[in-house]
């Protein structure tokens, strides 16, 4: 499935804060968005999803999926398409689920939402769960009663269940640990490989969009300022930018900001 986004402004009142000229996501492919806190990437999240009008924001533009145009449909018709088209996972799954509800309930009421029957919802929540590797007996746990690294893959889980063909990925890895972190992206590579589904992949973290996605988008004050295939934009940017972010990433090694370099000269220990 194929995201388009051309001409597209989102703005508070008369204030435009993103303003993308031209980007796609083709079929089966992993594309990042990359940016510092604030430069809109999230704001983009939410008005391809049909969702910026709930933070006061208003979009013009053109967002296609599949060739139809998300912004002229009306809530109704975009409620049908979030989930069964175009699924989302955030930084904190846990906003996702009620804290009062099992997981399950979550799940299949989402399933239930978009047409399956109890049957029909209950199996594919347990074959989506098994192919994310987690026992579907979690389903009957309460949120706090999940990890962090658990909650997004029964995220990811539901959006594999209804079948969504783009799944925006918001920040799904910042806030787990290392481990976690690389077990999530290579379920997220998976969904290309074995189902393929196009990612988006929304992140801070140049580290992460170099290891998973196949192009690169940077974004700053809500402009894309240079995208390209990742490894070339990662590897030589052209934009000042995109360099100062690639300088910021730490490095194994390296001293850490404000510290100055040990001298490889001096002793291990104090003298005396």
């Amino acid at each position: 499935m194929k995201l388009a986004i051309s001409s597209l402004e989102v703005r508070f009142g008369r204030h435009p804060v993103v303003q993308i000229d031209e980007f796609t996501l083709d079929d089966a492919e992993i594309v990042g968005l990359a940016g510092e806190s604030g430069s809109g990437k999230s704001l983009t999240t939410l008005a391809i999803l049909g969702l910026a009008h709930t933070v006061g924001a208003t979009v013009s533009g053109s967002i296609r999926l599949d060739g139809t145009e998300l912004t002229a449909l009306s809530q109704r018709d975009l409620r049908e398409r979030r989930g069964r088209q175009i699924a989302a996972i955030f930084q904190s799954p846990a906003t996702a689920f009620s804290p009062v509800f099992k997981v399950g309930r979550v799940v299949l009421g989402a399933l239930r939402l978009h047409g399956m029957s109890k049957t029909e919802a209950a199996e594919a929540a347990a074959r989506a769960m098994r192919q994310v590797m987690l026992p579907p007996g979690l389903l009957d746990r309460y949120p706090a009663q999940l990890s962090g690294g658990q909650l997004q893959r029964v995220a990811i889980a539901l959006a594999l269940a209804l079948r969504a063909g783009v799944l925006l990925a918001d920040e799904p890895t910042s806030a787990l640990d290392v481990t976690v972190q690389a077990e999530v992206l290579e379920l997220l590579r998976g969904l290309r490989e074995r189902e393929g589904m196009s990612v988006l992949l929304i992140s801070h973290d140049l580290a992460v969009v170099a290891e998973l996605c196949d192009r690169v988008a940077v974004m700053r004050a809500g402009r894309i300022v240079e995208q390209g295939p990742a490894g070339q934009v990662l590897s030589a940017p052209q934009h000042e930018y995109t360099a100062e972010l690639l300088a910021a990433v730490p490095r194994i090694g390296a001293p850490a900001p404000g510290r100055p370099a040990r001298d490889a000269s001096a002793p291990d220990g104090p003298a005396g």
